[in-house]
This record gives C-alpha cells, sequence and structure tokens, in this order.
C-alpha cells in the first residue's frame, strides 16, 4: 500500500509539472478562463524572445583596430568598445541586442544584432561615433540670476491680472489668455470638484479657507512650487471631511534650478576626452584607504584644467559622458600638475565602473565596418511559420512510429514528449525573466527539432530492453524494471557524448552555431529527464495487472535469436 501511495504521489508531481509547463509554454489557454483579465498580461510578459533571423534586422560585423594600443590594454580597449556600443544600442531602444567579440585569424571583431531595426544608415551612424567626454562648470549662479529676473516679471504681471480678476473681468477669458497651465488653460482654469490633499499644500489651505467663499477670487497671489496661483472658488458641497470644492486658477509659472536638467546647469569649459591621457584606480593613504578614480591629463589639458579649478574652487565640476553625467566632484584647491582625484563613498566596483567609462571616452577602439546584412521581416516570419511546421510535422511523425511499433509503451513516450516539448517551450518564455534571457533563431528551431528526435532515442532503447526481457518469460512489471536498469548506461554515454560536442560549440562557436548548441544541450538534458524519469513514473502507475495478462498491448513481441531458444 505505501509503494501504491508513492507512486500515485510521484504521477501526481508529474501532472502538475506538465499542467504547468503547459500553461507557461501556451498562455493564450489561459484567455479561455472567465473573467480572468490577466490572460494578455501574462502572454506578453512571457513572450519567446525572437532573433535576428526570425524578426528582421541588422547584422553588423565591424574591424576593431587594436594595433596601436598596449598589448596589456588590448583586452581592456576591446572591452570598452563592447560597453560603448551596447550602451548606444540600449539608447537606440533595440530590444534584446546581441552584441559580442569574436576573432577571424589575427584580427579581433565585434559582431552587433539588431532585431527589429530597420534603419540600417541610421544604426551604422549611431556606432561608428566616438562617445564624448567632456568636463563642465557649474552656472547656477549665472541661471539663479536670470531666473530671479524673469520670475519677477511673471509676479508682477500675476500682481496685474489678479486686478482686473477682483474688479469683475471674466475669470474665463483672463485663465484662457493669461494661464500658464496647458491642463486647465482651455477650460477656463476650472479644476472641477476636489476634495483636501488633491493639490499641493499652499493651494490646498487656500481653497478650503471658511472664509473663502464661493463666485469670490481670493484677494491675494497664491505661492506654490509651481509659481503664483490667482484662484477664484465657484461652488462647494459637502461637509467636514466629506467637503468638495470647485474651484478656477490661472498660473504664472516660476523658475528654479530643481526644474533645470544637468546638460543646462554645467556649461563646457573646452576641457573634453581628447585631452585625458588616463583613467586609474587609485587608493587614498598609499593604497589602506578607499578606493578613488585617478585622473591624468595631457600638456593642453593640465594648462585648462588648472584654469577651471582655480575659478571653481568649492563648486562642483561635472564630467559628462555623451552628454550624460557621470560624476560631479567639488574642487577643493587649484590643480597645476594636470592630475586629479575623484573622491566619494565609493566601492571598488563603481571605481571600476567609473574607470573604464571615463577611458571609454579617452581610448575609444577604432572600428571599421566590414560586413553587413539586412533581414527583411516578412522573410523571417516565413521562416519561422516554417520552422514551426516543419517541427509539428516531425514531432508527429515521431509519435505515429513510436505508438505503431511499441504500442502502448509508445503512449508512454509520445506522453513523455509533449510534457518534454512544453518544458523546453516554457524555459524558452521563462528565461527572459532572468538576466540570461534565451533568443531563438532559425538554427536554436533545427536544434529543437533534432532533440525531439534525441528525446525518443532513450525511449527506444528501453522499450528494446523490455521487449528482450518479456521474450525470455519474465513478467511485465520485471521487464521493465529491468529494461530501464539495463538501457541506462547506453543512455548515459549516448546523452553525455552529445552535451559534450554541444559544449565545444557553444565555447568555441559564435553566432549561430552557439544558439544551435544551447538549445541543442537544453534539449538533451531535458530528453534525459523526461525519458528516464517521466516515462518510469507514468508506465509504473499506469501499468497494473491487465497488461500481465495482455503483454501484446504493451509492446510489440519479440523473436529470440537462435542462440537464445536453444538457451
Amino acid at each position: 500500500m505505501r509503494l501504491q501511495n508513492k507512486i500515485r504521489m510521484q504521477f501526481a508531481w508529474v501532472l502538475a509539472l506538465a499542467l504547468f509547463s503547459g500553461i507557461v509554454a501556451y498562455p493564450h489557454v489561459l484567455s479561455f478562463i472567465p473573467k480572468f483579465s490577466l490572460a494578455p498580461a501574462i502572454e506578453d510578459r512571457l513572450a519567446i524572445n525572437l532573433g535576428l533571423d526570425l524578426q528582421g534586422g541588422i547584422h553588423l560585423e565591424y574591424l576593431a583596430d587594436v594595433s596601436q594600443v598596449p598589448e596589456d590594454k588590448k583586452a581592456d580597449a576591446l572591452d570598452a568598445a563592447l560597453a560603448v556600443i551596447e550602451r548606444r544600442v540600449n539608447a537606440f531602444g533595440v530590444g534584446e541586442p546581441v552584441i559580442q567579440s569574436s576573432k577571424s585569424g589575427a584580427e579581433d571583431r565585434i559582431i552587433v544584432e539588431l532585431p527589429g531595426v530597420k534603419d540600417v544608415e541610421e544604426a551604422k551612424r549611431m556606432l561608428k561615433e566616438t562617445p564624448f567626454l567632456e568636463f563642465r562648470e557649474s552656472q547656477d549662479e549665472e541661471l539663479e540670476r536670470q531666473f530671479d529676473e524673469r520670475n519677477a516679471i511673471e509676479k508682477k504681471n500675476a500682481e496685474d491680472v489678479l486686478g482686473r480678476a477682483k474688479r469683475g473681468e471674466d475669470f474665463s477669458a483672463l485663465a484662457k489668455e493669461f494661464s500658464q497651465d496647458p491642463g486647465s488653460k482651455e477650460s477656463g482654469g476650472d479644476l472641477d470638484f476636489v476634495g483636501k490633499g488633491v493639490f499641493v499644500p499652499q493651494f490646498d489651505e487656500v481653497i478650503f479657507r471658511e472664509d473663502f467663499k464661493p463666485g469670490s477670487v481670493y484677494p491675494e497671489l497664491v505661492e506654490s512650487p509651481f509659481g503664483w496661483h490667482i484662484i477664484k472658488k465657484l461652488e462647494e458641497r459637502g461637509e467636514g471631511e466629506g467637503k468638495e470644492v470647485r474651484v478656477a486658477h490661472i498660473l504664472f509659472s516660476k523658475q528654479s534650478l530643481d526644474m533645470i536638467p544637468d546638460s543646462v546647469r554645467f556649461k563646457p569649459t573646452g576641457l573634453s576626452g581628447k585631452n585625458l591621457k588616463d583613467a586609474f584606480i587609485d587608493y587614498q593613504g598609499q593604497g589602506l584607504g578607499s578606493p578613488q578614480v585617478g585622473l591624468q591629463f595631457d600638456s593642453e589639458g593640465a594648462a585648462l584644467f588648472a584654469d577651471i579649478t582655480k575659478r571653481n574652487i568649492d563648486k562642483p565640476i561635472a564630467i559628462f559622458l555623451d552628454d550624460e553625467i557621470i560624476s560631479a566632484p567639488t574642487v577643493q584647491t587649484e590643480i597645476t600638475d594636470g592630475r586629479a582625484v575623484i573622491t566619494g563613498s565609493f566601492t571598488l566596483e563603481e571605481v571600476k565602473s567609473l574607470v573604464g567609462r571615463l577611458n571609454e571616452g579617452a581610448l575609444p577602439v577604432p572600428i571599421t565596418l566590414v560586413g553587413q546584412q539586412s533581414i527583411d521581416a516578412s522573410l523571417g516570419k516565413e521562416a519561422l511559420q516554417k520552422s514551426i511546421f516543419a517541427g509539428i510535422m516531425g514531432l508527429l511523425a515521431v509519435s505515429l512510429y513510436m505508438v505503431l511499433y511499441y504500442r502502448f509503451l509508445g503512449f508512454g513516450a509520445v506522453f513523455a514528449l509533449l510534457i518534454y516539448s512544453a518544458m523546453l517551450l516554457s524555459l524558452f518564455r521563462l528565461s527572459g525573466l532572468t538576466p540570461f534571457p534565451i533568443t531563438l533563431t532559425l538554427s536554436g528551431i533545427a536544434g529543437f527539432v533534432l532533440s525531439i528526435g534525441i528525446a525518443v532515442d532513450a525511449n527506444v532503447l528501453i522499450f528494446e530492453r523490455t521487449r528482450e526481457e518479456l521474450a525470455y518469460g519474465k513478467s511485465v512489471h520485471k521487464s521493465l524494471q529491468e529494461g530501464f536498469r539495463r538501457a541506462w548506461p547506453s543512455i548515459r554515454d549516448g546523452h553525455v557524448s552529445t552535451l559534450i560536442t554541444t559544449f565545444i560549440l557553444i565555447l568555441m562557436g559564435t553566432g549561430f552555431v552557439k544558439g544551435f548548441a544551447v538549445i541543442l544541450a537544453l534539449g538533451v538534458l531535458l530528453s534525459l529527464f523526461t525519458a528516464v524519469v517521466l516515462v518510469r513514473v507514468w508506465l509504473r502507475f499506469v501499468v497494473s495487472d491487465w497488461a500481465e495478462k495482455r503483454p501484446w498491448l504493451l509492446v510489440a513481441p519479440k523473436k529470440l535469436l537462435e542462440e537464445d531458444e536453444t538457451k
């Protein structure tokens, strides 16, 4: 009885695995559940990442010239070039790009695949540009002076319009003419009914004042972080905490430094990445302190840096890479020797990252386009449809053969094969939620179709051994047990040899070859699990006394060789 319970429990786990894999592999089935509104969102979240050859896009191959880079820095320079390209591609908005280095003889090459991109020239322009590193100084004082002047004018204008509103001019017309709030300007400043806590405190406090009556204009300007408001209360309803008011306003906006992007707050100094000889990791206290970033400029850069630091003591100098601020250290003293240190509470990884980014701008690796290929999305779609059709036909052919030749045992193999297919598709979908998404390409689909045959190969070995044991007159249960036991060494060796081959392809191959090998390796591992574990659990649960009485239903009889019959 305990054995039977154990078998039932194992079979229940198999069914649960099959159900989970089926839902993940085919999430659109959730749409058939009534009122299950999350089905489309789940399906989008679990979308399979298609490669360049399936969804179309651009394949670019660049020659990286590292001949002028010192031998001990060539690897770092190539990594820096890859980081630059990856950052530019990410800014371009490409989903799941492939960016990798490769060797072609003695040449270093960079492969860039951009799925979904159609404009080849724009992509090439984006990748070929050298990242621009520059040092900028703060212009907050000048901006604040300008803002103060402008804000004074805006406040004066607001006071003039407030006077007109208090004298009874049409508030709606004034709002349409003067308000700088685009959300309410066209409706005459009407903000509709609101409760407490909807607006900023300065605004909220005024509109809920008891002495502020409907139909009146508040006699003073109301200042908030957004500017100066002229407020008219239109209506109110409710009491206590449920009280709501309907107001209209005219906004005269004000500017402050908080609203200005860093690229505007800091102005160029003329010091750029062309003047930076090197960025390196330095340590405070001769290696005993925390890590920091050291900078070394050339002679022109040293002179520029000395002048910049002299006029910006106790002020920040911002370091921009491709118009994005990466650090803004404060100048402590004038620096005349062309060396500087960026201090801060940095970890070693943060310092390494910052040094790498600085050197990207200072020491770009020249790249030359040596090959390009544009794949139309319609061709990729057609290839995907044909590949899916080939996979379905292969699955059906293998399933039909297994059922016809191995009878009931063949049904077990088909059952496991369906779970195997669902599990492999589930891995493709779930990998998109991890840092290592699997990209499905045409070669990957070929590996998937090939793995279907490998998935049943283990079952063929097991079933053949089972037929032999039955032919010797053993019971069905004993024959199945011996079939799995005796076939295991051959199954193990066959799968291990295939895995060794795929690992070599993954390590040494590039592009589509690596994609083929990755999916084939996953298929081999899953096929081993389905054949040895899932099929065995299924047969132990299903095969009972009926099989002992009708073994011919289980599998076609096998005639022994003459020498075996003599024995």
